[in-house]
């Protein structure tokens, strides 16, 4: 005789156990890695490695001491349109520092910066942007010029998405770095762009902290300023951090050769090629802008962030290439949904 019980456990509604099935489909996509990443090659490409070279026993196991993954800034793990973020942060401190230079007003390329002339400062070429970075990234100390840094970051606003800065960050990239860590690897920025201005917000925005922080570097000098030990930041550039620079600063910072490594144009190539060529099952991975609607589209004619001979190679080679466009289901986090 069946008890009412179980009479009643028969007579489960049919709408109540459809909804109990599309419950447990919804968490486990929300369980599911890399949520903001459309199911497509180069999501499948991701988590296969990442099983594979975390499944211990198998061929392709990977000791979590050398699981080591880099990643350029500037376009890979956050915008770097219409201008690099290091780049704007200079001019808006040519701005800030007018006053005390008076001369500026008629000095080139002091004066384009402050009247946002772009033709100008873009004829002033590198030999100009130079002089704005050494004018406002130097003859200061270690700690005031990561104050300078924070305090942009905390105020200034990007010019089209009138966000800040550090709201500019890729999401898909944010849950990859999360990704990886969450499987024993050891995140890395390797960048072009100078090393204290990454290191004053990287951990903060990227959990990443400022040892794992890579970048170009001016000459930096011990000093005794009024009995008090600083370092102080000379306008001489010590070290590049960009194209064949990657893989030297890679040997010399962390010894050891990646086998993950994520880059956006082609400084970055000699990144992708370094971590490529080690052995065992390897890596690399560059973001294609492909969407002129929720970000940019550019590739081999962009002057920031030209990605032409990389891009030739990684199809030659079968790297991974995001097509931001078609992969990414979101850009960044403040999108609606």
């Amino acid at each position: 005789m069946t008890t009412p019980r179980r009479a009643a456990a028969s007579h489960v509604p049919r709408w109540f156990a459809v909804l109990a099935l599309l419950l447990l489909a919804g968490l486990a996509r929300a369980q599911a890695p890399l949520p903001s990443w459309n199911d497509g090659p180069s999501r499948q490409a991701i988590v296969a490695f990442v099983e594979a070279v975390t499944k211990e026993g198998g061929p392709d196991y990977v000791a979590p001491s050398e699981r080591i993954a880099v990643f350029d800034n500037d376009g890979t793990l956050w915008s770097e349109q219409p201008l690099y973020f290091q780049l704007i942060f200079a001019l808006d401190e040519v701005k800030a520092l007018a006053p005390r230079h008076p001369e500026w007003k008629q000095e080139q390329p002091f004066k384009a910066a402050i009247e946002g002339d772009r033709q100008a400062l873009a004829a002033a070429g590198t030999e100009g942007l130079l002089k704005i970075v050494g004018a406002t990234h130097t003859n200061m100390t270690t700690q005031a010029f990561s104050e300078e840094v924070k305090q942009w970051i905390r105020t200034a606003r990007h010019p089209r998405f009138k966000q800040p800065y550090t709201s500019m960050i890729y999401a898909p990239m944010l849950e990859l770095l999360d990704y990886l860590r969450g499987n024993g690897f050891k995140t890395y920025i390797v960048s072009g762009g100078e090393v204290e201005f990454m290191r004053a917000w990287a951990q903060q925005a990227y959990g990443i902290p400022p040892e794992q922080v890579i970048g170009s570097t001016f000459v930096t000098e011990f000093q005794m300023q009024d009995g008090k030990p600083v370092l102080m930041r000379t306008p001489k550039l010590d070290y590049n951090d960009d194209g064949p620079g990657k893989p030297v600063s890679i040997n010399k910072f962390i010894g050891r050769q990646p086998i993950f490594a994520f880059g956006n144009s082609d400084g970055d190539l000699q990144m992708l090629q370094w971590t490529a060529a080690g052995g065992g099952k390897r890596f690399a991975g560059l973001v294609h802008h492909t969407d002129a609607k929720r970000e940019w589209a550019y590739d081999r004619d962009s002057r920031i962030g030209r990605l032409d001979k990389a891009l030739d190679e990684a199809r030659q080679q079968g790297w991974v290439v995001v097509d931001m466009a078609k992969e990414w289901r979101r850009v960044f986090a403040f999108e609606t949904q």
